[in-house]
Order: C-alpha cells, then sequence, then structure tokens
C-alpha cells in the first residue's frame, strides 16, 4: 500500500476530500516554500506574504471541502494561481486606495494618509481599535483564541501552531479562519468599527 508521502497530488486532494487531513498536511509540505518564496518574490514585504500565503491555503482548504476543485493533474499550478490572483487583488487595492477619480483622470495622492504622521484623533481612534479587538479576541472560543493570539502576538507560523497545539496545520488554518469570521460577525452584531480611516 502507497504511504502518503508516495501518493500524487490528485491522490491526496481526493483523501483529504474525505476527511483525510494528513493528506492535505502532505500537499502543504510539499509546496509551502514554492508559494511562499513566489508571492514574496512578488510583493517584497513579509507580513504581506504571510497575509496572502495564510488566504491562499485557505482557499485552497475551502475549494476542496466544497468538492469545486476539478483534477487536472496540476495541482500546484492552480495553487500558484489562487496566490497570483490574490496578489494582484491586493495591488489593486492598494492601487484604489492611493489614487482619486476626478472627470475621467486619476491623480495620484502624494500626501498619503498612511505616510503621514497620526494625529491626535488618529491615536485615539486607533486606541480605541486595539482595544475593541482585545475584547473581541476575550469572547472566541478558547481554540480559536489559542491559534489567534499565537500567530499575531507571538509571531508562530502554522506549522509551528500545529506542533504546539497538537493539531494538523489544516485545523490550525481552520481555527484562525473561524476566529477571523467570528470576530468580524461579533463586531457587526455590535456595531463596532474596526477601521483605523
Amino acid at each position: 500500500m502507497k504511504t502518503l508521502k508516495m501518493m500524487t497530488d490528485e491522490e491526496l486532494v481526493v483523501l483529504y476530500a474525505e476527511g483525510n487531513n494528513a493528506a492535505f498536511d502532505i500537499l502543504l509540505n510539499r509546496y509551502k516554500s514554492s508559494i511562499h518564496s513566489y508571492i514574496y518574490f512578488i510583493v517584497r514585504n513579509k507580513e504581506l506574504t504571510e497575509d496572502i500565503f495564510q488566504e491562499t491555503f485557505v482557499k485552497v482548504i475551502m475549494t476542496i471541502k466544497q468538492g469545486r476543485y476539478t483534477e487536472n493533474g496540476k495541482f500546484k499550478a492552480w495553487i500558484t494561481r489562487i496566490a497570483h490572483n490574490l496578489i494582484i487583488d491586493n495591488f489593486r487595492q492598494e492601487r484604489c486606495e492611493n489614487t482619486i477619480s476626478n472627470d475621467e483622470v486619476e491623480i495620484d495622492l502624494f500626501n498619503n494618509i498612511k505616510l503621514c504622521d497620526g494625529t491626535i484623533e488618529d491615536n485615539i481612534v486607533r486606541h480605541q481599535v486595539l482595544s475593541d479587538v482585545k475584547k473581541l479576541v476575550k469572547h472566541l472560543p478558547d481554540n480559536q483564541r489559542e491559534v489567534l493570539e499565537m500567530r499575531y502576538y507571538q509571531d508562530l507560523s502554522f506549522k509551528e501552531i500545529a506542533d504546539i497545539t497538537g493539531v494538523s496545520i489544516n485545523t490550525a488554518l481552520g481555527r484562525m479562519r473561524y476566529a477571523i469570521l467570528n470576530m468580524r460577525r461579533m463586531a457587526d452584531e455590535n456595531r463596532i468599527e474596526l477601521s483605523m480611516v
């Protein structure tokens, strides 16, 4: 019988779709280095690379679990395309934030608020948002709060989190995703504004 490490990507995808989380861990280990390097090569920012990397694998997980992945023998190319699309989306969003449109003429904003020193009001808003986020984190289920705190406050990788908590990387990613979704839901329900702009 074939061991998981000897299986093709497509065989592992089928196993993972059937509930074998270890199959996904093999896929992740197979491609995490090259996907991470690909993202960093383009964005040249460590934090942004981590965010896009995480979002890439969350999309991979969701697509497979929802049965929307179609096998074509090009699993690595598929993941790379997801990462590439997320990079493009990020650049588009940044571009929209840095330009304004006036009578069909785009003007680059040289006085970008992100480059300015914060005013007293900005500092108060930032302090309030961070305080609200800490309150929301306290209301998360223990396993979600644990992953979120390890990732954002201790700056641990999902591999490290998985090792420390004794779960698969897939489970750690899933807990992070649910933590973020739960925080957004709680913020909406309590009309908490989490934007610093």
